[in-house]
Protein backbone atom coordinates (compact mmCIF):
# COMPACT_ATOMS: atom_id res chain seq x y z
CA UNK A 1 0.00 0.00 0.00
CA UNK A 2 1.10 3.93 -0.91
CA UNK A 3 0.44 5.62 2.49
CA UNK A 4 1.02 9.71 2.34
CA UNK A 5 0.42 11.48 5.89
CA UNK A 6 -0.30 15.17 5.91
CA UNK A 7 0.28 17.19 8.53
CA UNK A 8 2.19 20.79 9.07
CA UNK A 9 4.06 23.09 11.97
CA UNK A 10 1.37 25.29 11.82
CA UNK A 11 -1.05 23.09 13.85
CA UNK A 12 1.03 23.38 16.52
CA UNK A 13 0.36 27.22 16.73
CA UNK A 14 -2.66 26.37 17.94
CA UNK A 15 -2.18 27.62 21.63
CA UNK A 16 -4.54 25.85 24.05
CA UNK A 17 -4.13 26.34 28.27
CA UNK A 18 -1.70 25.17 30.26
CA UNK A 19 -2.79 21.50 31.56
CA UNK A 20 -5.84 21.25 28.42
CA UNK A 21 -5.87 18.02 26.89
CA UNK A 22 -5.65 18.58 23.38
CA UNK A 23 -2.49 20.49 23.13
CA UNK A 24 0.32 20.96 20.30
CA UNK A 25 2.55 17.60 22.62
CA UNK A 26 -0.30 15.53 20.69
CA UNK A 27 1.62 16.21 17.58
CA UNK A 28 5.29 16.26 18.46
CA UNK A 29 3.98 12.30 19.71
CA UNK A 30 2.44 11.38 16.43
CA UNK A 31 5.92 13.27 14.52
CA UNK A 32 8.22 11.11 16.81
CA UNK A 33 6.93 7.58 16.82
CA UNK A 34 6.39 7.95 12.98
CA UNK A 35 10.19 8.90 12.45
CA UNK A 36 11.31 5.56 13.50
CA UNK A 37 12.30 3.24 10.45
CA UNK A 38 10.05 1.39 9.77
CA UNK A 39 7.73 4.07 8.36
CA UNK A 40 10.45 5.39 6.29
CA UNK A 41 7.74 4.30 3.43
CA UNK A 42 5.40 6.55 4.17
CA UNK A 43 5.14 9.41 1.71
CA UNK A 44 4.97 12.95 3.89
CA UNK A 45 3.13 15.82 2.59
CA UNK A 46 2.83 19.01 4.30
CA UNK A 47 -1.11 19.66 4.53
CA UNK A 48 -2.00 23.18 2.64
CA UNK A 49 -3.38 26.19 3.79
CA UNK A 50 -7.41 25.70 2.48
CA UNK A 51 -9.13 28.35 0.96
CA UNK A 52 -11.75 29.75 3.66
CA UNK A 53 -14.32 28.73 1.17
CA UNK A 54 -13.84 25.17 2.09
CA UNK A 55 -15.22 25.84 5.29
CA UNK A 56 -18.83 26.25 3.87
CA UNK A 57 -18.87 22.89 2.02
CA UNK A 58 -20.26 21.36 6.50
CA UNK A 59 -20.94 25.56 7.83
CA UNK A 60 -23.02 28.26 7.05
CA UNK A 61 -21.19 31.68 6.21
CA UNK A 62 -22.38 33.16 9.31
CA UNK A 63 -21.00 30.74 11.32
CA UNK A 64 -17.72 30.88 9.57
CA UNK A 65 -17.47 34.58 10.44
CA UNK A 66 -18.45 33.91 13.64
CA UNK A 67 -15.60 31.82 14.35
CA UNK A 68 -12.85 33.78 12.85
CA UNK A 69 -14.34 37.33 15.02
CA UNK A 70 -13.45 35.06 17.76
CA UNK A 71 -10.10 34.73 17.40
CA UNK A 72 -8.17 37.08 19.38
CA UNK A 73 -5.23 39.02 18.24
CA UNK A 74 -2.97 37.85 21.29
CA UNK A 75 -3.46 35.45 24.17
CA UNK A 76 -6.86 33.45 24.35
CA UNK A 77 -10.77 33.80 23.44
CA UNK A 78 -13.16 30.74 25.13
CA UNK A 79 -15.65 29.66 22.79
CA UNK A 80 -17.16 27.41 25.47
CA UNK A 81 -15.74 26.07 28.44
CA UNK A 82 -13.41 23.64 26.11
CA UNK A 83 -12.49 25.11 23.49
CA UNK A 84 -10.43 28.40 22.92
CA UNK A 85 -8.86 29.96 20.06
CA UNK A 86 -5.59 32.22 19.94
CA UNK A 87 -4.05 34.12 17.50
CA UNK A 88 -2.89 31.32 14.82
CA UNK A 89 -5.84 29.05 15.67
CA UNK A 90 -7.38 29.74 11.90
CA UNK A 91 -4.31 28.95 10.10
CA UNK A 92 -3.98 25.57 12.14
CA UNK A 93 -7.69 25.11 11.23
CA UNK A 94 -7.15 25.88 7.82
CA UNK A 95 -4.46 23.68 7.45
CA UNK A 96 -6.37 20.93 9.13
CA UNK A 97 -9.07 20.77 6.18
CA UNK A 98 -6.50 21.65 3.84
CA UNK A 99 -4.80 18.51 4.74
CA UNK A 100 -8.32 16.37 4.89
CA UNK A 101 -9.03 17.58 0.94
CA UNK A 102 -5.31 17.04 0.09
CA UNK A 103 -6.07 13.75 0.75
CA UNK A 104 -9.17 13.24 -0.26
CA UNK A 105 -7.74 14.46 -4.04
CA UNK A 106 -4.60 11.99 -3.18
CA UNK A 107 -6.68 8.95 -3.31
CA UNK A 108 -8.96 9.87 -6.32
CA UNK A 109 -5.89 10.86 -8.27
CA UNK A 110 -4.64 7.50 -7.37
CA UNK A 111 -1.17 9.42 -6.31
CA UNK A 112 -1.49 7.09 -3.12
CA UNK A 113 -4.32 4.27 -1.49
CA UNK A 114 -4.77 5.91 1.62
CA UNK A 115 -3.94 8.58 3.68
CA UNK A 116 -3.50 9.95 7.24
CA UNK A 117 -4.33 13.20 8.24
CA UNK A 118 -2.96 14.29 11.15
CA UNK A 119 -3.46 17.65 12.20
CA UNK A 120 -5.47 19.42 14.99
CA UNK A 121 -7.41 21.30 16.01
CA UNK A 122 -9.88 18.41 15.91
CA UNK A 123 -13.05 18.50 14.14
CA UNK A 124 -15.70 15.82 14.82
CA UNK A 125 -17.82 18.18 17.68
CA UNK A 126 -18.31 20.82 15.49
CA UNK A 127 -21.75 20.91 14.16
CA UNK A 128 -23.10 22.94 11.42
CA UNK A 129 -23.01 26.25 13.36
CA UNK A 130 -21.99 25.32 16.89
CA UNK A 131 -17.78 25.36 18.16
CA UNK A 132 -17.83 22.56 20.96
CA UNK A 133 -15.50 19.60 22.52
CA UNK A 134 -11.96 21.64 21.14
CA UNK A 135 -12.99 21.56 17.66
CA UNK A 136 -14.23 24.39 15.62
CA UNK A 137 -14.81 23.10 11.85
CA UNK A 138 -15.90 19.59 11.04
CA UNK A 139 -12.76 18.24 8.65
CA UNK A 140 -14.34 15.09 8.30
CA UNK A 141 -17.86 15.95 7.24
CA UNK A 142 -15.53 18.89 4.55
CA UNK A 143 -13.64 15.85 3.35
CA UNK A 144 -16.62 14.35 2.53
CA UNK A 145 -18.62 17.09 0.96
CA UNK A 146 -15.32 17.79 -1.03
CA UNK A 147 -15.83 14.39 -2.21
CA UNK A 148 -18.41 14.50 -3.64
CA UNK A 149 -18.48 18.00 -5.24
CA UNK A 150 -14.53 17.78 -6.82
CA UNK A 151 -14.76 13.66 -7.29
CA UNK A 152 -18.31 12.76 -8.05
CA UNK A 153 -18.08 10.37 -5.16
CA UNK A 154 -22.08 9.43 -5.07
CA UNK A 155 -21.86 7.65 -1.32
CA UNK A 156 -19.05 8.18 1.60
CA UNK A 157 -18.76 6.73 4.77
CA UNK A 158 -17.75 8.25 8.26
CA UNK A 159 -16.66 5.44 10.22
CA UNK A 160 -16.02 7.08 13.95
CA UNK A 161 -14.13 5.49 16.86
CA UNK A 162 -13.54 8.17 18.54
CA UNK A 163 -14.28 7.79 22.08
CA UNK A 164 -16.65 10.60 22.66
CA UNK A 165 -19.79 10.54 19.74
CA UNK A 166 -19.24 12.90 16.65
CA UNK A 167 -22.71 15.17 16.98
CA UNK A 168 -20.97 17.36 15.06
CA UNK A 169 -20.96 14.66 12.08
CA UNK A 170 -24.15 13.39 12.93
CA UNK A 171 -25.89 17.05 12.83
CA UNK A 172 -24.18 17.74 9.69
CA UNK A 173 -25.32 14.50 7.82
CA UNK A 174 -28.49 14.27 9.51
CA UNK A 175 -31.14 14.58 6.82
CA UNK A 176 -28.73 13.22 4.08
CA UNK A 177 -28.40 9.57 2.76
CA UNK A 178 -25.57 9.81 0.62
CA UNK A 179 -23.25 9.82 3.55
CA UNK A 180 -23.43 6.97 5.82
CA UNK A 181 -21.68 7.99 9.51
CA UNK A 182 -21.14 4.93 11.84
CA UNK A 183 -19.46 5.45 15.31
CA UNK A 184 -18.52 3.86 18.38
CA UNK A 185 -18.54 5.57 21.55
CA UNK A 186 -18.47 5.40 25.57
CA UNK A 187 -21.71 6.32 26.68
CA UNK A 188 -23.20 7.67 29.10
CA UNK A 189 -20.59 10.45 28.48
CA UNK A 190 -19.81 13.82 26.57
CA UNK A 191 -21.64 15.06 24.76
CA UNK A 192 -24.53 13.13 25.61
CA UNK A 193 -25.69 12.30 22.27
CA UNK A 194 -25.43 8.85 20.09
CA UNK A 195 -28.06 6.79 21.12
CA UNK A 196 -28.88 3.90 18.83
CA UNK A 197 -32.71 5.47 18.03
CA UNK A 198 -30.58 8.59 16.65
CA UNK A 199 -30.87 7.44 12.83
CA UNK A 200 -31.59 10.50 11.04
CA UNK A 201 -32.30 9.86 7.61
CA UNK A 202 -31.19 6.11 8.13
CA UNK A 203 -27.92 6.88 7.42
CA UNK A 204 -26.89 7.05 11.23
CA UNK A 205 -25.87 4.09 12.73
CA UNK A 206 -24.79 4.82 16.76
CA UNK A 207 -23.14 1.41 18.67
CA UNK A 208 -22.94 3.03 22.01
CA UNK A 209 -20.38 1.21 24.22
CA UNK A 210 -20.70 1.24 28.27
CA UNK A 211 -18.12 2.29 30.87
CA UNK A 212 -15.02 -0.42 30.80
CA UNK A 213 -15.85 -2.15 27.33
CA UNK A 214 -12.75 -3.00 25.69
CA UNK A 215 -11.84 -4.45 22.21
CA UNK A 216 -13.65 -7.91 22.49
CA UNK A 217 -17.08 -5.33 23.10
CA UNK A 218 -15.68 -3.17 20.20
CA UNK A 219 -14.96 -6.08 17.54
CA UNK A 220 -18.68 -7.36 17.68
CA UNK A 221 -19.99 -3.71 17.73
CA UNK A 222 -18.11 -3.71 14.29
CA UNK A 223 -18.74 -7.14 12.95
CA UNK A 224 -22.48 -7.21 13.70
CA UNK A 225 -23.65 -3.58 13.03
CA UNK A 226 -21.07 -1.20 11.46
CA UNK A 227 -19.25 -3.39 8.75
CA UNK A 228 -22.64 -4.83 7.45
CA UNK A 229 -23.75 -1.58 7.35
CA UNK A 230 -20.93 -0.40 5.66
CA UNK A 231 -21.18 -2.96 2.91
CA UNK A 232 -24.27 -2.42 2.07
CA UNK A 233 -23.64 0.90 1.41
CA UNK A 234 -21.20 0.02 -0.77
CA UNK A 235 -19.19 3.51 -0.25
CA UNK A 236 -17.26 5.65 -3.05
CA UNK A 237 -14.84 6.78 -0.36
CA UNK A 238 -14.07 5.73 3.62
CA UNK A 239 -13.24 8.42 6.10
CA UNK A 240 -12.15 7.20 9.27
CA UNK A 241 -12.52 10.15 12.19
CA UNK A 242 -9.46 8.31 13.82
CA UNK A 243 -9.66 9.22 17.74
CA UNK A 244 -7.68 7.22 19.61
CA UNK A 245 -9.11 7.60 22.58
CA UNK A 246 -11.08 4.75 23.67
CA UNK A 247 -7.38 3.29 24.57
CA UNK A 248 -6.97 2.09 28.22
CA UNK A 249 -4.28 5.21 28.40
CA UNK A 250 -6.58 7.92 28.00
CA UNK A 251 -7.43 10.10 30.89
CA UNK A 252 -10.68 11.53 29.40
CA UNK A 253 -12.92 7.92 29.36
CA UNK A 254 -13.06 4.50 30.79
CA UNK A 255 -13.14 2.37 27.41
CA UNK A 256 -10.52 -0.17 27.08
CA UNK A 257 -8.89 -0.84 23.75
CA UNK A 258 -5.43 -1.26 22.91
CA UNK A 259 -3.51 -0.28 20.13
CA UNK A 260 -4.59 -3.88 18.87
CA UNK A 261 -8.11 -3.24 18.35
CA UNK A 262 -7.20 -0.12 16.24
CA UNK A 263 -5.08 -2.28 14.12
CA UNK A 264 -7.78 -4.90 13.77
CA UNK A 265 -10.23 -2.09 12.67
CA UNK A 266 -8.00 -0.39 10.58
CA UNK A 267 -7.69 -3.95 8.63
CA UNK A 268 -11.28 -4.64 8.15
CA UNK A 269 -12.02 -1.33 7.37
CA UNK A 270 -9.00 -1.62 4.56
CA UNK A 271 -10.80 -5.01 3.14
CA UNK A 272 -14.01 -3.31 3.14
CA UNK A 273 -12.24 -0.46 0.89
CA UNK A 274 -10.48 -2.84 -1.05
CA UNK A 275 -14.09 -4.44 -2.38
CA UNK A 276 -15.91 -1.23 -2.75
CA UNK A 277 -14.09 1.84 -3.67
CA UNK A 278 -10.44 0.63 -4.90
CA UNK A 279 -8.63 1.55 -1.39
CA UNK A 280 -9.49 4.81 -0.81
CA UNK A 281 -9.39 5.70 2.57
CA UNK A 282 -8.46 8.87 4.41
CA UNK A 283 -7.79 9.05 8.36
CA UNK A 284 -8.38 12.24 10.15
CA UNK A 285 -7.30 12.23 13.46
CA UNK A 286 -10.00 13.35 16.54
CA UNK A 287 -8.85 12.91 19.94
CA UNK A 288 -6.35 11.09 22.01
CA UNK A 289 -5.05 12.42 24.99
CA UNK A 290 -2.48 10.10 26.91
CA UNK A 291 0.70 10.74 24.98
CA UNK A 292 1.55 7.32 24.84
CA UNK A 293 -1.47 6.00 24.11
CA UNK A 294 -1.81 8.20 21.24
CA UNK A 295 1.49 7.45 19.74
CA UNK A 296 1.06 3.44 20.11
CA UNK A 297 -2.43 3.20 18.58
CA UNK A 298 -1.20 6.10 15.83
CA UNK A 299 1.56 3.49 14.66
CA UNK A 300 -0.18 0.77 14.99
CA UNK A 301 -3.16 2.23 12.68
CA UNK A 302 -0.62 3.83 10.29
CA UNK A 303 1.69 0.33 10.04
CA UNK A 304 -1.82 -1.03 9.39
CA UNK A 305 -2.79 1.34 5.99
CA UNK A 306 0.65 1.02 5.36
CA UNK A 307 0.74 -2.90 4.77
CA UNK A 308 -2.79 -3.89 4.18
Amino acid sequence: MVTRIFTHSDCLEHDTPLGHPERADRLRAIEKVLSHDIFDPLERFEAPLADEDAILLAHPQEYRQRVKQAIPAEGRAKIDEDTSVSPRSMDAALRAIGGATAAVDAVFNRECDNAFVATRPPGHHAEKNRAMGFCLFNNAAIAARHAQQQHGAERVAIIDWDVHHGNGTQDIFWDDPSVLYCSTHEMPLYPGTGAESETGAGNICNVPLRRGDGGVAFRDAMDSVILPRLVQFSPDLIIISAGFDAHYRDPLAELTFTEDDFSWATAELMDKAARFCSNRIVSVLEGGYDLEGLALSVAAHVGRLMKG
